[in-house]
């Protein structure tokens, strides 16, 4: 007996110094992508609206963060319950747990995989944000934030990570986000907008974006944050399996960005710079939930099909009529489903599971598992989304006035303006940009 109890104490897992920093990093580097977000949509919507934008992704640095500690990292990730959330008491504004305590059979502190899996809760709501632009209170963005990743977020997170949730129990394979992070913000997206509806002038205005360099800045920033968002979702690199997904997120990327450009100069003419970042984000997208599943080659093809695909779903919004301003719907859901069901295809069974896909000799069943993640979050995500906004817009009222969407939502919800060209030049520039005339005044054409 004795010497059984001292062979699972030599088993028992120890606190790895390594993966305790690489987990660190990492979930410094998933918060990175917050305000990478924030510059990627800041960059795409008109002038009038930058400031915004980079508010509604940078608020939910505030509240999501604030929220995860009080319940958010319990729901997500206690002690499940039905197999539909979870709960622990211990986690509860985290003050129950000792700070050499390990998560589950891991190798590092819970307090490490609670701050990581923060900035996943972080981003998410973010995401949703871009197809929202230039019209939606700021107030009632902060609400919408808090209700959905307590409705939405924190149940899927448990559905897809928690141990006893339905799809993990299932085993639906989402190495790091496809269906609780993608999937989940572009069905809410899709169900925002249907509630809110259009912006004034879509299909009629000129909607272009005001700065492409914020744009490509934006777009830098996520790939370089994705690493630790894909690599880190291993929980650390002992086997080499968060080395795989690394260099599977670097090769989809890639591959989605030549993709996407190939569509654009084959459909529209041109190689865009827009393309080339909104490719770059596909592939990214698509990789998440299947990087750790599949080959080089495979994440290749999941880029490639990805980048193909979300190229072709950003122009249904103007064939359906919805206003998804900043293509989330097109990006994230197309991208997160795409990626989601071709674990099913491209499963090698060689490197995070022994689950093969269907080239790999594996049959259908895994795609059908995968199928049915999607298709559950997609639904669930959607329809809970709607009626969050739908209340929020009988109650508070979630759109600002007209007036002020066509004059500008930075001057109305947040008194400031991007950029102050009152000075700009000097001189006599400057005295006539101060004081213009009358006749000029009328001729100012609002960005």
């Amino acid at each position: 007996m004795a010497s059984a109890i001292t062979t699972l104490a030599a088993d028992a897992p120890t606190l790895s110094a390594a993966n305790t920093g690489f987990m660190l990093i990492c979930s410094a580097l998933v918060m990175l992508m917050t305000p990478g977000l924030a510059f990627f949509y800041g960059g795409m919507v008109r002038v009038k609206s930058s400031l915004n934008m980079l508010m509604m992704s940078f608020i939910s640095l505030g509240i999501v963060t604030i929220l995860w500690v009080l319940y958010g990292f319990s729901l997500a990730f206690g002690t499940d319950s039905g197999s539909l959330i979870g709960w622990n008491s211990d986690y509860v504004g985290l003050s129950g747990i000792g700070i050499t305590e390990l998560w589950d059979g891991y190798t590092i502190p819970v307090y490490v995989f609670a701050v990581f899996q923060l900035m996943f809760a972080v981003i998410t709501p973010a995401l949703i944000s871009g197809a929202l632009a230039d019209r939606v209170k700021f107030s009632a963005w902060i609400l919408f934030t808090a209700l959905w990743v307590t409705v939405v977020y924190f149940p899927v997170a448990h559905w897809v990570w928690g141990a006893g949730g339905w799809l993990f129990e299932m085993g639906v394979i989402d190495f790091a986000g496809g269906t609780a992070v993608h999937i989940n913000a572009g069905a809410a997206a899709l169900g925002v907008i249907l509630v809110i509806g259009k912006r004034v002038g879509f299909k009629k205005d000129p909607m272009r974006p005001h700065s492409l360099p914020l744009v490509m800045l934006g777009a830098g920033l996520l790939w370089f944050g994705w690493f630790g968002f894909n690599a880190g979702s291993w929980l650390g690199n002992d086997d080499g399996v968060g080395a795989v997904m690394f260099v599977n997120t670097q090769i989809a990327t890639a591959a989605a960005m030549l993709a996407w450009l190939a569509y654009e100069k084959l459909r529209h003419g041109s190689f865009t710079t827009l393309g080339a970042a909104s490719g770059a984000v596909a592939g990214l997208v698509a990789i998440t939930p299947a990087g750790g599943a599949v080959s080089p080659l495979g994440a290749i093809a999941v880029g490639a099909i990805a980048g193909v695909l979300c190229a072709m779903a950003v122009g249904l919004k103007y064939k359906f009529g919805y206003d998804d301003s900043l293509d989330v719907v097109g990006v994230h859901l197309v991208g997160g489903v795409a990626g989601s069901l071709l674990v099913g295809l491209f499963a090698t069974g060689g490197v995070q599971s022994d689950v093969a896909g269907l080239f790999y000799g594996g049959g259908l069943e895994q795609l059908g598992k995968q199928a049915i993640g999607v298709f559950s979050v997609l639904a669930y995500s959607l329809v809970a989304s709607a009626v969050l906004a739908l209340l929020l817009d009988k109650t508070i009222g979630m759109r600002v006035p007209e007036d002020d969407e066509v004059t500008g939502i930075d001057q109305s919800e947040h008194a400031e303006t991007a950029y102050d060209f009152s000075g700009a030049g000097g001189g006599a520039a400057a005295r006539s940009t101060a004081a213009p005339t009358p006749s000029a005044a009328s001729k100012k054409v609002d960005a």
